[in-house]
């Protein structure tokens, strides 16, 4: 098996892979690339390879002025889960959230994406609030590390 290969998006090709990941992921908010594009000016959005494969992404939103919360998220494609893919994204972008200031860790997922929700609470995330964004009929749920 090829090593797992993460890297920070650097150009269009990136953009359009970590877009790819996000959209097939969260069919109900999908992203162009020019709404890709601007998050990676805010967000740190990377994208993980199986040698050349896409097998998924990660967002990390820093810490806002004044707070010490980061927000970070692993993505992986459903064909490749369960392979320990998540946790290396997961780790990899936990050091990031933490190198960039952050004391209290958050991330996101939609309440249609069991296994994320089930990755989310084995690494002793907890729910702290569910929305639905306008138009949308799946919920966000919000969780923090205990």
């Amino acid at each position: 098996m090829s090593p797992l290969r993460i890297q920070q998006v650097d150009g269009d090709a990136m953009l359009r892979d970590w877009q790819h990941v996000h959209n097939t992921i969260i069919p109900s908010h999908v992203l162009s690339l020019d709404e890709v594009r601007e998050r990676s000016g805010r967000h740190r959005l990377t994208v993980a390879y199986l040698g050349d494969v896409l097998v998924g992404c990660s967002t990390v939103r820093p810490p806002a002025d004044g707070t010490s919360t980061a927000t970070v998220i692993s993505r992986v494609l459903p064909a490749h889960r369960r392979q320990g893919i998540g946790g290396q994204l997961y780790e990899r972008e936990l050091a990031q959230a933490r190198a960039l200031g952050a004391d209290v860790i958050e991330t996101v997922v939609l309440a249609s994406n069991e296994d994320g929700l089930h990755f989310a609470r084995s690494r002793g995330f907890t729910e702290i609030e569910r929305y639905l964004l306008p138009g949308d009929s799946v919920p966000y749920i919000d969780l923090r590390l205990a």
